[in-house]
């Protein structure tokens, strides 16, 4: 087990409720160096991982596999991924936060050196799998080390802030790929993919220093065998907002492959709908970690679920070009809000030595739904149409909203 855990609650810190022990503003500082390496960690990972994200489905395009080998090199990279936030919970206890940390960086930026032009399918699905995997480490890493180096009672708007930080490079980094390869050429961008993935590597080892004898400082050593993510989902409170996030990131899935497509609904629709989207989903999430320290996170969920399928149903009017922009409005909003109300409770219902089971549960969720969202709307789209399928997306959401209503009767207990 790694010397990081948590540091103990302390008066005024949130509950297993999400509730703030003292009325008041928290006065626990938020940001600290360590930290400040963390989010610069995260922030280049999502880099890498979106601008290679959409430019390696054109590598398979350009290596004869068509269509197929296009979603193949996708699916994979989630399959990579889902398959390290299984595996996390023991690697970390087995090899210690930082250093997995560092192998996630290493196994995100590095292979992608060998995507030249030329680069046969099984070199492209091979490194596919390997960034995935790399970039699930990075992503349950980070959101641990983000848990464990912030003070219990700023914790939500600390999350906050580490979301705006992890969206932040999904509206820029996403569409600079696609872009760069169309005028640089694709090898030039596999070329960037490595360096923004090592960038914070030149960081690790003052890293190593400073920041394990502060974390050790904070936290005792943990005992114990690891926890599994199925005995994880065991443990009192997280499968209720497992399955909340869950229901929310079908949703998001959905918008991200399938507005684009949906007839009716103008290129330039489209990504306008996608960047308010994920704009308001940033500014929401930083907002409901700062209110949710507050309030409580648990009571945030309710209105998460109607405003974020609110904002499906109006895509049913998919011809106003304002209906599509409002729906994606209220999407991102309630969007943003589930993010950081489920990843803040389940990081504040989990003991100490399990914040990193918390993270790669989280994180399971959000991949998971991403996967089945688009899978079962294509589905269903080809015998409804797109009004009505983005109207049973909203369905799937509510079906959630008895668990968040125990969730915020629990609260208020």
């Amino acid at each position: 087990m790694s010397t990081l855990t948590a540091t103990k609650p302390q008066a005024g810190s949130s509950t297993d409720h999400g509730m703030p022990g003292s009325p008041g503003k928290p006065a626990g500082r938020i940001l600290s160096g360590p930290l400040a390496l963390v989010f610069l960690t995260e922030f280049c990972a999502l880099t890498s991982f979106y601008l290679l994200l959409s430019v390696t489905p054109l590598y398979a395009a350009a290596a004869g596999a068509g269509s197929a080998g296009a979603g193949l090199v996708t699916s994979v990279l989630l399959l990579g991924t889902v398959a390290a936030e299984l595996a996390a919970p023991v690697l970390m206890r087995r090899f210690g936060h930082w250093a997995m940390l560092a192998a996630g960086a290493l196994l995100l930026g590095v292979p992608a050196l060998a995507l030249l032009p030329g680069a046969s399918m099984t070199v492209i699905v091979t490194v596919s799998v390997v960034r995935g995997f790399g970039f699930g480490l990075c992503t349950v890493m980070t959101g641990t080390l983000t848990a464990v180096l912030l003070p219990p009672d700023r914790r939500g708007a600390g999350l906050g802030l580490f979301g705006v930080v992890a969206t932040a490079p999904g509206i820029v980094a996403l569409p600079a790929g696609v872009w760069l390869a169309g005028h640089i050429g694709m090898a030039t961008v596999a070329g960037l993919t490595a360096v923004a993935a090592l960038v914070p590597l030149a960081l690790f080892r003052w890293l190593s220093g400073r920041a394990g004898r502060r974390t050790a400082k904070t936290a005792p050593a943990g005992t114990g065998r690891p926890d599994s993510l199925l005995a994880g989902l065991r443990q009192a409170g997280q499968l209720r907002p497992f399955l909340i996030f869950a229901a929310s990131t079908v949703a998001g899935g959905v918008v991200v492959s399938f507005l684009p497509l949906a007839a009716g609904v103008s290129g330039d629709v489209a990504a306008a709908g996608l960047l308010a989207q994920a704009l308001t989903a940033t500014i929401s999430r930083w907002w409901a970690g700062r209110h949710g320290d507050r309030n409580g996170h648990a009571r945030l969920l309710i209105p998460a679920l109607v405003i974020a399928s609110s904002g499906m149903i109006t895509m049913i009017w998919l011809a106003s070009p304002a209906a599509v922009i409002a729906g994606m409005c209220l999407f991102g909003t309630g969007f943003g809000i589930c993010q950081n109300a489920t990843f803040a409770l389940m990081i504040d219902r989990m003991p100490p030595a399990g914040l990193g089971t918390a993270s790669a549960l989280w994180n399971l969720a959000y991949d998971a739904g991403y996967g089945a969202g688009p899978a079962l709307f294509g589905l269903a789209v080809s015998h409804t149409g797109y009004p009505a399928a983005f109207a049973l997306t909203a369905v799937v959401m509510l079906a959630a909203l008895p668990v968040a209503r125990h969730e915020h009767s629990r609260a208020a207990r």
